[in-house]
């Protein structure tokens, strides 16, 4: 009984409790729960700290002594140093690429292969070219001035200060001369036969002037060779550079504009064509320049050859009457 008279009571409140809601009745809010009184918390009860062997806990923390940096602080400047020192390097290594393409080295590179002996040929080509210059110019000296000083001598028959003088002399003249009078004071201390004499001093001078000849075209063979081998490199490296300006254009068939595909190896051509040029040019002046000094250096030599067999030969005839008249004298 007590059961149902309870159901019966809820089902009543429900469409009271609607009522109330329709009319503006508001029900009155609980009273709220009392808070309970907050207990005070002491500093550091909540903290746990490890317990270190060695450490009490009212030991203090280490400081960090003045003058010494943390050791996120010294990380970061070991990785700023070692990334100046690989920039440093990286900036090295593009300045080595940078003058290995550009200027005279990059054309040499793009030039290829036959560039660097051309370029060879060249530095031994002004070798040649400097030391024969220096050469011929200290042997030039006053022939004809050389030639009339021992001619008088001669003539006063003063036959050993005619040969100091051509030794004190320098240049292939003087050398002539010196051959051919040291052969005729040596013949006639001989008492050599006179007739004779005029025969061994056209010999030696003769001989002496073959070594001077070769002393003076000494090493001009080889500016020969590079004016006629350095226009040849220049040619081959022109075949080269266009033989590989096809098979470039062949490989990118399509990829690219023939024109460009092909300017790697036309500019290989021209290259090496205008390096073997430069080279062979200088080389060939410089040779027929040489050959020029010394023609004119052997026609001195061939002149002062030929005036001292005569200048010889009339001091042989006066010894020769000088040497009749006196026999005429003592008979």
């Amino acid at each position: 009984m007590t059961h149902l008279i309870l159901v019966l009571a809820l089902l009543a409140q429900d469409p009271l409790d609607a009522l109330d809601a329709k009319q503006g009745i508001k029900k009155a809010a609980p009273p709220p729960a009392t808070a309970a009184p907050a207990t005070p918390v002491t500093p550091g009860a909540n903290e746990v700290k490890p317990s270190i062997p060695g450490f009490s806990d009212s030991a203090t923390q280490p400081t960090i002594a003045e003058g010494s940096k943390p050791p996120e602080s010294a990380s970061a400047e070991k990785a700023a140093v070692e990334d100046s020192t690989a920039e440093s390097s990286l900036g090295l290594w593009d300045w080595v690429d940078k003058v290995c393409h550009t200027g005279a080295m990059g054309l040499m590179i793009r030039g290829g292969m036959f560039m660097w002996p051309i370029l060879a040929c060249g530095i031994l080509a002004a070798g040649v070219i400097i030391e024969r210059y220096r050469t011929l110019k200290m042997l030039t000296t006053d022939a004809s001035g050389l030639r009339k000083q021992v001619t008088d001598l001669l003539h006063d028959d003063k036959v050993e200060e005619a040969l100091a003088k051509c030794d004190a002399e320098q240049g292939p003249v003087a050398a002539i001369l010196s051959a051919g009078l040291r052969k005729f004071v040596v013949l006639r201390r001989l008492n050599y036969d006179p007739g004779k004499v005029e025969e061994q001093v056209i010999k030696a001078m003769d001989d002496y002037g073959v070594h001077v000849i070769a002393a003076l075209e000494r090493h001009l063979p080889v500016l020969a060779t590079v004016s006629s081998v350095a226009p040849m490199l220049g040619f081959l490296g022109t075949v080269s550079g266009m033989v590989n300006g096809f098979d470039h254009i062949v490989a990118t068939l399509g990829e690219q504009n023939i024109v460009k595909a092909a300017a790697d190896g036309i500019a290989e051509a021209l290259l090496t064509t205008a390096l073997g040029l430069i080279v062979g040019i200088p080389a060939f002046s410089g040779y027929n320049y040489f050959t020029g000094v010394i023609n004119q250096f052997v026609l001195e030599v061939e002149e002062t050859a030929t005036e001292l067999i005569e200048t010889v030969t009339l001091q042989l005839a006066i010894e020769a009457r000088e040497a009749d008249d006196a026999k005429k004298a003592v008979t």
